[in-house]
């Protein structure tokens, strides 16, 4: 039984069953069925791909809505996503985005991209330790954390165990909040998480192994650009000095950005979830070698590329590089004392488990029958791949058959010929 929460949801009164989803589902969770697309909960990594292709807007992130978090509790911080700055034409000062977020309701702000900095300061001591297996994987992005864990779980000893960017920024928020207001309980502070990417949803509703999230709330970056496009008025008075945060966090926003800040050239970074398989498969396969690092990133152009940033990825990321030109490389260091050492609080100690999705059967025996029952059926099939039976190939059709979720007669490719060849029509060799 599936206990997973997603945040990729469907409305179905809204889904004309076009098959354009089906295509582009990385983990083929989509199917068609009764003229409706249907999402396999067991295989949906959240990723947002049907949401930004989906041409009848079916597909829909489920996320807090701003106007209710504002409502909630005594004291609510925000943690803006550096994707957040890119959203903005001509912003020269991340400023203006922070006295924005207080000004329309937060009681106080820090900055992902601050906590960033610290991640991937603790990420070249990592590195350096002994015995882990290299190359490492970054273990920022929970799209990629989870299709490992789906289809890639000899994999799952690489992924770097560092807590994300998002999680520190949660606990240094609550330890500042400690210092500065300790008469304020946990009960009484909401931790806001703002989010480009609804797998960040489903990562603080589901936790993350054994690993409980400290983010209360995640609302989307566009929800509140919007709301930042009222008060950011470049007219007002300068705003207060708030970014603690330099061109090192400011680049975990776009592909190759965390990369750069491991100061070590064997690394690789790959954005796109196309891309990203083809990376896990030929790592899975043993061909990729002498790389110490990998970054993978399931939005195209890394998280600017979320399905709940406004912006094109592009723009965005062109805005970036351009803020990032007043910025110092970091402000945030490490002292002496933590230059070898990464605290407990930063690590993570186990993964989710998952039923990996190739496994046909928990019985090897009958695992090995139903493969073979695949391959039989599959040469049988038309082998063009066209989705009119309701699966997003020929191959995945005949796991639905043998599965018992679909049968024969559904391939219309198949049933027409069949029809053609008993009438005397043509004959297709192989058929």
């Amino acid at each position: 039984m599936n206990t997973y929460e997603h945040s990729v949801s469907l409305d179905v009164t809204a889904c004309t069953g076009c098959t354009t989803c089906l295509k582009h589902c990385p983990t083929e969770a989509i199917r068609i069925r009764e003229g409706h697309a249907v999402i396999d909960a067991n295989r949906c990594i959240d990723c947002g791909v049907c949401i930004r292709n989906c041409p009848n807007n079916a597909k829909k992130a489920t996320y807090s809505k701003l106007d209710q978090v504002l409502r909630k509790k005594k004291w609510k911080i925000a943690l803006p996503a550096p994707t957040l700055y890119g959203q903005f034409e001509n912003l020269d000062d991340v400023d203006y985005v922070l006295q924005g977020l207080l000004d329309i309701g937060f009681d106080d702000v820090l900055e992902v991209s601050q906590a960033a900095e610290y991640v991937s300061a603790y990420t070249r001591n990592y590195l350096k330790t002994e015995g882990i297996s290299k190359p490492v994987i970054s273990s920022a992005c929970p799209v990629v954390l989870r299709l490992i864990s789906l289809r890639y779980p000899t994999l799952q000893g690489h992924i770097m165990q560092i807590l994300p960017p998002m999680e520190i920024a949660a606990k240094m928020a609550l330890e500042k909040t400690a210092k500065t207001h300790p008469e304020l309980k946990r009960e009484d502070i909401c931790i806001c998480f703002i989010s480009p990417c609804p797998a960040k949803v489903s990562y603080v509703r589901n936790g993350f192994g054994e690993y409980k999230s400290e983010v209360d709330e995640v609302v989307s970056v566009s929800d509140v650009y919007f709301s930042l496009l009222n008060v950011m008025r470049r007219e007002n008075q300068a705003p207060e000095s708030l970014s603690r945060s330099g061109m090192i966090g400011i680049s975990w926003a776009t592909s190759g950005g965390e990369s750069s800040a491991i100061f070590n050239d064997k690394y690789l970074a790959a954005d796109g979830i196309e891309n990203v398989n083809r990376v896990l498969d030929q790592l899975d396969n043993g061909n990729i070698s002498s790389l110490e690092f990998i970054e993978l990133n399931a939005c195209p152009g890394g998280c600017v590329g979320g399905a709940m940033a406004v912006e094109n990825p592009f723009i965005a990321k062109a805005r970036l590089q351009s803020l990032r030109r007043y910025l110092p490389v970091s402000q945030n260091f490490l002292k002496e004392e933590d230059k070898d050492y990464i605290p407990d609080s930063y690590l993570f100690e186990s993964l989710p488990t998952y039923l990996p999705i190739q496994r046909l059967s928990s019985n090897f025996a009958e695992s090995l029958r139903m493969m073979s029952d695949i391959q039989k059926l599959r040469a049988n099939l038309p082998g063009i791949d066209c989705g009119a039976c309701g699966a997003p190939n020929c191959r995945a059709f005949a796991e639905d058959v043998i599965r018992g979720k679909a049968v024969v007669e559904d391939c219309v490719v198949r049933r027409k010929r069949e029809l053609e060849r008993q009438n005397g029509g043509p004959h297709h060799e192989g058929e």
